[in-house]
């Protein structure tokens, strides 16, 4: 069987007296695409802060591709997408080739020149996206869904092996929503990245992922979309502590 590129073990975490993850123990296998839900305030920002070595792990203990985290120094396999309406000024003067291209930074340095390898690559990632011929234009004047493209092509320029994203389709309508998910769906069987989605849109993650954990400071529920759509209703408000319609998106 092959290693999990993720596995927390035991992990727990508080903020002075208020437990934030309680003895969690989650993997995540190569080729995988998880979706991550669970209600506000359940751990999920904690979680991926520790995954991302934001935060350090309490009790228990964090591998990456089989390195205990902290001897992990291969960030580069680690693609990272936030909420675009938290992470981004729509007024910054800069092109989609320039925000992609920085995602290179960690490997050629701050004041490197690019050369035309990485332009090569900034174009590659750029259309993988589909957003080529926009590839000159400024990102402030792109729509939510165009930009957050954008983001996932910055992710992926330093060719990621692992791609986290966090509630990426904040501020996305509806239709740019879909297509959205038909992009990861696209990169995780074809091009086969593993993805770590967060998302309260249960409905349509389990349209596109093959496997769901529901965290409430404790794993509730890790397994397969199938099970996870034959759990009743009342099951799953249970997990999140209160009422809860899924919504499941026909297309």
């Amino acid at each position: 069987m092959t290693a999990p590129i993720v596995e927390f073990k035991n992990i727990t975490y508080a903020y002075e007296d208020k437990i934030a993850l309680d003895n969690i123990s989650l993997t995540l296998p190569k080729g995988a695409f998880l979706g991550l839900v669970g209600p506000n305030g359940g751990g999920k920002t904690t979680l991926i802060k520790l995954l991302l070595g934001v935060l350090k792990p309490q009790q228990g203990s964090i591998n990456l591709f089989e390195k205990d985290i902290d001897q992990f120094k291969a960030w580069h396999k680690i693609g990272f997408v936030s909420q675009k309406a938290n992470a981004f000024n729509r007024g910054f003067p800069a092109t989609v080739k320039e925000v992609v291209g920085t995602g290179l930074t960690a490997q050629i340095g701050y004041l490197k020149l690019f050369t035309n390898k990485h332009r090569q690559k900034v174009k590659e990632a750029v259309a993988l996206v589909g957003m080529s011929k926009y590839l000159n234009q400024n990102i402030g004047d792109l729509s939510g869904g165009q930009q957050q493209r954008v983001f996932i092509a910055r992710a992926l320029v330093s060719d990621p092996e692992l791609l986290i994203l966090d509630e990426p389709t904040v501020g996305i309508d509806t239709e740019n929503v879909q297509k959205f998910y038909e992009l990861l769906a696209t990169l995780n069987r074809e091009k086969g990245i593993t993805l770590l989605l967060v998302s309260h849109d249960i409905g349509t993650m389990t349209k596109h992922a093959n496997g769901i954990a529901c965290l409430n400071k404790e794993i509730h529920f890790h397994g397969d979309t199938s099970s996870f759509n034959q759990l009743s209703e009342q099951r799953l408000s249970k997990f999140y502590g209160h009422d809860l319609n899924v919504v499941t998106h026909q297309h």
